[in-house]
């Protein structure tokens, strides 16, 4: 054990400090950004200012476009989509309320009836020398907490959806000044999102830790056994968020994919396509305010864990402040540390043009998880990253040295799989490639090809991971797991904004093409969603591993206090709980995907009825019903995602009430080994396939270009595995995360109600 260098009063400043200046930040960003307005102005065309890749001239001046017409344009269409997405939210919510409240009471009465919801104070569970706060007061603590996350999640989400909305056409008009200047208001925008998210996530924990601790006192155990609650509200809203939001998304995609580019040969978000507000309705509710809430999800999980092993450790034990608070503040510095890159990405460095862009994001992703020379690191990013890493070494010394070295080993394992995930994924290398010009002979071959990349793209993350798991479990027990699973997410303010920047300029490019403006617009625009759709796929694996081990830790936790001795896959309770838990994903997985075939298949009915039955649609001269897509959409996710929705929530409770602790712990192991492979192999076939497609749009290769261009037999095969990877990489895939954390947290808290009165049918026969 290290000197304390860091006092418990300079904790109590610290974590604080570090979440309003992310607030403030992400404040300071939507001011930048608001300040392009949606209404036209003119820029003197002498000016000869070319900072960040534009001319202050616009691209309708050369043209000879009307540009009060195009704005308004933009701000009709802007106001639409934001329009169809609170729509759909407010729709969502109201469902999602109603189970927040039942779930609240059901949290309650379990846990209360532990001890017969008694007020008097019981031995501890890992003391029992000592007396801890009764049973009624954890049911009561941790319904409020599962309150409190539940809300914090459902707000997170809609606000990234407004700000999302709010920034798309003021992309789309920024374009016009170049590409440079249309980067950076979509990253502004998506920083918006990333900092407020993790600041405020940070903020409402450690004040409902410090509240909560006037009842509590030094009963550590008892307080973030209450805690916990914080996570299961979070995740269990992220799922109905992810689920929903992605039935939508991809039901309109996909109508709008296969009769649009397909059948009718117009061009991606034509206007002429019903489908066409749905769909970029879609990108919104589902990669954006659906997004928003998985992640917090994952942040209010992984620190909980973290939370929770802490307190039955000697850091618990002993009552010390600081080291139980090292995650907290392992989150706080690396909201400072995304703060600094951020800032590299949008105003010490200028794109001047579209090569520059991927790698922008790349720097913001990869420079804050290592600071070892390399043959193009930039001197500066690599010191903002020494400084995450000196910091986390310096708090760390008043907990324990081991830890920093968890942390890290989170950080390079997440590194790991993000690499790997871009090689399979980007279609600047080969297995993408591979995968495109498998199109060459049709449909069939491109989804053979797909599924063969996406299998094999498991094997080095499943490596990884394990590797990581061993090394921190060596280090620090179930605390390392923790620890490395929070050093993962410690980046989660820039991984947002990154994750939240690919789906507005996927918007901004729908503007354009709906506004009628320019093609060099468009294809700025479009260079800018190719980039994220990288970066995207990239923070979809750190996701993936991060769920991997912060589920580890909740079995954990849960194995501990259920009082099981040893998870002993011999016996017959435990293996058949491993085996019905390996077979979840695949049947949650059948659900999700089923629902999306579903609406799609009601989307493309619509879309061809009124491309046959409207006069004048494909001449331009009549509008199309873009209201009834957006009804079918939205009535199609709110009804799918119950059956999802109530698999996963009801099978811990089924399973511990019925089957007791022992089966449940085998259920959560199996579905966790079994849910990472797929989760894995599903997000980045999909991102293959997406890629794939925008290889030989784009055409940039010699290799490309004989697979082109738009509308050829081989386009049109990329075009129909790029809709069949749809829901596996944004429904499916991202779903599955939910689904491992959200049973192990679940479990965890309802724990004491299943170790006292679980295992009905044993007991009956």
């Amino acid at each position: 054990m290290g000197s304390t260098l860091l006092s418990d009063l300079a904790t109590e400043i610290v974590i604080p400090v570090c979440a309003v200046v992310g607030i403030v930040f992400s404040l300071v960003q939507w001011v930048l950004v608001s300040r392009v307005k949606l209404s036209p102005e003119r820029t003197a065309s002498s000016s000869t200012n070319k900072k960040n890749g534009y001319n202050d001239y616009l691209i309708e001046e050369e043209e000879g476009i009307n540009d009060h017409n195009v704005v308004a344009k933009c701000a009709e269409i802007q106001n639409a989509i934001s329009e169809g997405a609170t729509s759909f939210l407010f729709t969502e919510y109201q469902y999602v309320g109603v189970f927040m409240v039942a779930f609240a009471i059901l949290i309650f009465l379990f846990l209360g009836s532990v001890e017969s919801f008694s007020t008097k104070s019981q031995p501890c569970t890992y003391n029992v020398h000592e007396m801890c706060k009764p049973a009624l007061a954890t049911a009561i603590f941790s319904t409020i907490s599962f309150l409190l996350g539940a809300v914090t999640s459902v707000v997170s989400g809609f606000l990234g959806m407004k700000i999302a909305t709010y920034a798309n056409a003021r992309t789309t008009l920024e374009a016009r000044k170049g590409v440079g200047k249309a980067f950076i208001t979509a990253f502004r925008s998506g920083a918006v999102m990333g900092f407020l998210l993790a600041a405020n996530g940070l903020l409402v924990l450690y004040i409902t830790i410090n509240l909560f601790k006037l009842y509590y006192g030094d009963d550590w155990e008892g307080l973030f056994e209450a805690i916990t609650g914080y996570g299961l509200g979070g995740s269990s809203m992220a799922l109905f968020g992810r689920v929903g939001g992605g039935i939508y998304t991809k039901a309109a995609d996909v109508g709008a994919d296969l009769v649009g580019k397909v059948e009718r040969n117009i061009p991606e978000d034509d206007p002429r396509n019903p489908a066409v507000i749905a769909d970029n309705v879609g990108d919104n509710v589902g990669d954006i305010a659906g997004m928003g809430s998985d992640l917090f999800g994952s942040y209010a999980e992984s620190s909980c864990a973290a939370l929770v092993v802490a307190s039955i450790s000697s850091f618990g034990i002993n009552h010390e402040f600081t080291a139980m608070c090292y995650p907290l503040l392992i989150s706080s510095v690396g909201i400072i540390v995304c703060l600094i890159t951020t800032l590299f990405a949008t105003d010490f460095f200028e794109i001047k043009a579209v090569k520059e862009i991927e790698p922008a994001l790349k720097k913001a992703t990869y420079y804050l998880h290592y600071s070892n020379d390399c043959g193009n690191c930039d001197s500066k990013l690599d010191s903002a990253a020494i400084i995450l890493h000196n910091f986390q070494f310096w708090c760390s010394e008043s907990c324990e040295e081991l830890l920093f070295l968890c942390v890290g080993v989170g950080l390079w394992a997440g590194l790991i799989i993000g690499f790997v995930t871009e090689y399979y994924t980007s279609n600047a290398y080969s297995p993408v490639q591979d995968v495109a010009d498998s199109c060459r002979t049709g449909a069939a071959t491109n989804v053979i090809f797909g599924l063969a990349l996406g299998y094999k793209s498991v094997i080095i993350p499943i490596f990884a991971i394990a590797i990581s798991i061993f090394v921190s479990f060596s280090f620090a027990a179930m605390y390392g797991i923790a620890m490395a699973a929070l050093g993962m997410l410690s980046t989660i303010a820039t991984g947002l904004a990154i994750d939240a920047y690919g789906p507005i300029s996927d918007n901004a490019g729908g503007i354009a093409e709906m506004a009628g403006m320019s093609h060099r617009i468009r294809e700025r625009t479009d260079a800018l969603d190719a980039a994220g759709n990288t970066t995207a796929a990239i923070g979809k694996g750190f996701a993936i591993g991060s769920a991997a081990l912060v589920s580890l830790a909740l079995f954990g936790a849960f194995v501990s206090r259920a009082g099981i001795s040893t998870v002993d896959v011999l016996t017959p309770k435990v293996f058949i709980g491993l085996i019905v838990g390996a077979m979840l994903p695949y049947w949650f997985s059948a659900m999700t995907m089923k629902s999306v075939g579903s609406a799609a298949l009601k989307m493309v009915e619509e879309v061809r009825r009124q491309f046959n039955t409207i006069p004048g649609l494909m001449e331009g001269t009549a509008k199309p019903d873009y209201a009834t897509c957006v009804k079918i959409s939205t009535d199609a996710s709110i009804k799918e995602m119950i059956p999802p929705g109530a698999l996963v929530m009801l099978t811990p409770l089924i399973v511990g009430t019925f089957f007791g602790v022992e089966t449940l712990s085998g259920v959560l192991a199996g579905s966790l080994v079994s849910g990472v492979q797929i989760a894995i192999s599903a997000s980045n076939t999909g991102g293959a396939w997406d890629n794939a497609k925008k290889y030989i749009e784009a055409g940039a290769s010699e290799h490309a270009r004989t697979l082109g261009p738009k509308g050829s037999e081989p386009h049109k095969a990329a075009v129909i595995g790029d809709t069949i990877g749809d829901p596996l990489k944004d429904t499916s895939g991202p779903s599955l995360n939910i689904l491992i954390k959200l049973m192990a947290v679940e479990s965890l808290v309802f724990a004491p109600f299943f170790a006292t009165h679980g295992g009905l049918l044993f007991k009956i026969f």
